[in-house]
């Protein structure tokens, strides 16, 4: 096992989501190539939301309900 498995292992699960949270911003969004399909989909996603915001769950308690779980 590697050094930053090892470190990854030592954790908390709150922890895990945080740096999830941190690679996926440091992602730049023209380093991501979505298909069409994607695309579309999200276009989809963000009508739907536009058409009701208060239809959603917020990333925070999604997140909370994801850490019980574990």
């Amino acid at each position: 096992m590697s050094n930053l498995q090892n470190q990854l292992e030592n954790l908390s699960v709150a922890e895990k989501f945080d740096l999830l949270d941190a690679l996926w911003e440091s992602l730049e969004a023209n380093e991501l190539s979505l298909t069409t399909a994607q695309r579309e989909e999200l276009d989809h996603r963000l009508t739907e939301y536009q058409r009701n915001p208060d239809d959603v769950i917020p990333w925070e308690q999604v997140r909370a309900g994801l850490s019980k779980k574990q």
